[in-house]
């Protein structure tokens, strides 16, 4: 009758254990010091040895002619307990023997001397299955047990396990088997069965199974059951990974933004027979691979998940960066969590796609990083040629003396010109009619000012309406990346001088540039400094405001002074 190969080349003594030296060594050395406890609790994932571990120990103290540590395998005491035909070592079921009536019985036949060994050993599997009162049962034998009862616990979720228990227990932590350990015990089982394998397709087996040894001799065992070669080319094939490609597929329509093509490819693979929720979870796969082979190139092939071959991954990632690599994986991440919980999973795995090749549909702060990222590489592409007469900017963001240059013409004149600055003050009252519409039309050049009076505390603000005209202006003649941190700054002006106040230290890092100052200098049309700042404009009193705009209308002959 055939055996399965992972039971057919389970370990029989310590020394046989792959990837778990760390326990093996311990264990051996307690057996043949004679310095063994009476309640052991293995942890770790599945596949790494615990069961294994906890029957070879079992033999080990019970064994007739131990070997430095390690059972003989040949006296009446190993071969009985490998048999099972032994019931003084039981191995227990927690997942289908949880409640405290079963504990009890355990607890009640604990208590007697075993018949064919020196030691009764009960081994429960995923002990964290117990429910709380068979926990509880559990606890004095646990704590006092008769002096030939062993107690060996595994367990694949600590974290259920009471404290109780641990405090009782010597716990051995089991961790994934290294993938270069696997490849290794693969290729040296399938010499000895007969099997044709490749040293590329153990290395694909041993990253598909997930550091564990057992899954990693279950796919060679179903590889080899196919005939032939079993290489990576046999492997993929045999085991369905074929349709890899297809998800390979679906990251190209997505990389490259095509939300029509990556939305003919989920309904392809949905007519198959597909459940969106695996695609999802392909595409989330694939995209770490993407993520490790561009952070890790030379020394990450150990991390990656075995599905796609290097090559492939370097050429799906060739010109994609880290920022949108995140954002496809944080998305497709919050996508799977609440596919569960949806109405509609297939509605919800388009939508998901639709962000995925569109971050702007995203509110999450990486899909923004990611949309500027790839402004300001558009705008450095497309970006003109800068003009001579544009000021450079300093490193201190220090004002600049601006050059004298003659008032703008008629003709010329700016669609937003500065307001002149303020008139001298004259004694007595006035009182002053403003008319409903502007003596003069927007953009014609008024009368040189009178002498400028000594700088005031605090430069008077652009009038209601005139920075987010003077920002709308400017936006049209902008790239698209600009517009929205224009809206976040309030604009200042005084003599020769315009002051940009921005809301953070991002919004003046992408403002603060020549190209914005220039194009906020040819809109004022006039020789001014443009000089950015980030805070708040300084505030300014009603008497100041007041005073202003009486210096300011005195220079418009249709207003009446009196």
């Amino acid at each position: 009758m055939y055996q399965a190969l992972y039971r057919k080349w389970r370990p029989k003594t310590f020394s046989d254990v792959i990837g778990q030296s760390h326990i093996t060594d311990t264990l051996r050395r307690q057996v043949a010091e004679g310095r063994t406890s009476h309640a052991y609790l293995f942890t770790g994932t599945r596949g790494t040895g615990k069961t294994t571990c906890a029957k070879i120990l079992a033999k080990a103290v019970n064994c007739e002619h131990p070997v430095d540590g390690d059972p003989c395998c040949r006296c009446e005491a190993c071969q009985g307990i490998e048999s099972g035909s032994f019931l003084d070592v039981l191995e227990l079921d927690a997942a289908s023997n949880n409640g405290v009536d079963q504990v009890r019985a355990l607890r009640d036949e604990a208590v007697y001397s075993p018949a064919n060994v020196r030691k009764r050993v009960y081994i429960v599997d995923e002990v964290h299955m117990l429910s709380t009162p068979a926990f509880n049962a559990l606890l004095k034998i646990l704590e006092e047990p008769p002096e030939h009862l062993m107690f060996i616990l595994a367990t694949t979720e600590l974290h259920k396990v009471p404290a109780t228990i641990l405090s009782r227990c010597q716990r051995f932590s089991f961790k994934r088997i290294a993938p270069a350990d696997v490849a290794a015990r693969l290729s040296y089982v399938a010499g000895q069965e007969g099997i044709p394998l490749t040293h590329d397709g153990a290395e694909l087996l041993s990253r598909l199974a997930d550091g564990a040894l057992r899954d990693g001799l279950s796919l060679l065992d179903q590889c080899a059951a196919a005939g032939g070669t079993v290489d990576s080319a046999a492997v993929l094939e045999v085991l369905g990974l074929a349709g890899n490609l297809q998800t390979a597929r679906l990251m190209e329509a997505v990389l490259g933004r095509d939300a029509q093509a990556a939305l003919l490819q989920l309904d392809e693979l949905y007519a198959g027979g597909k459940d969106v929720g695996a695609v999802l979870g392909e595409l989330s796969t694939l995209t770490r691979d993407l993520l490790l082979r561009r952070t890790a190139p030379k020394g990450g092939d150990a991390l990656l998940s075995g599905g796609y071959d290097g090559a492939a991954l370097d050429r799906l990632g060739k010109e994609v960066s880290g920022s949108r690599l995140l954002y496809l994986a944080t998305t497709l991440q919050a996508a799977l969590a609440q596919l569960p919980l949806s109405a509609n999973r297939r509605t919800d795995a388009e939508l998901c796609l639709l962000r995925l090749c569109d971050e702007s549909l995203s509110a999450d702060l990486t899909a923004l990083e990611a949309r500027i990222q790839r402004l300001e590489e558009g705008a450095v592409s497309a970006a003109p040629r800068r003009r001579d007469a544009s000021p450079s900017r300093a490193p201190e963001r220090a004002p600049r003396a601006s050059k004298p240059s003659p008032a703008p013409q008629e003709d010329d004149a700016p669609p937003f010109p500065l307001e002149e600055p303020p008139m001298p003050e004259e004694p007595g009252e006035r009182v002053f009619d403003v008319p409903a519409e502007p003596a003069a039309p927007v953009g014609q050049a008024v009368p040189p000012a009178q002498e400028a009076p000594a700088a005031k505390e605090a430069p008077p603000a652009v009038p209601a309406g005139g920075w987010r005209e003077l920002a709308e202006h400017c936006k049209g003649r902008l790239p698209p990346m600009y517009r929205a941190f224009l809206d976040m700054c309030t604009g200042v002006v005084e003599a020769g001088r315009l002051t940009v106040y921005a809301a953070d230290e991002l919004t003046l890092g992408r403002l603060d540039n020549d190209r914005v100052r220039g194009v906020l200098q040819e809109a004022c049309g006039e020789p001014v400094q443009v000089l950015f700042r980030v805070g708040e404009p300084p505030a300014t009193s009603p008497e100041e405001n007041f005073k202003h705009l009486l210096q300011f209308g005195s220079q418009f002959d249709n207003i009446t002074i009196k």
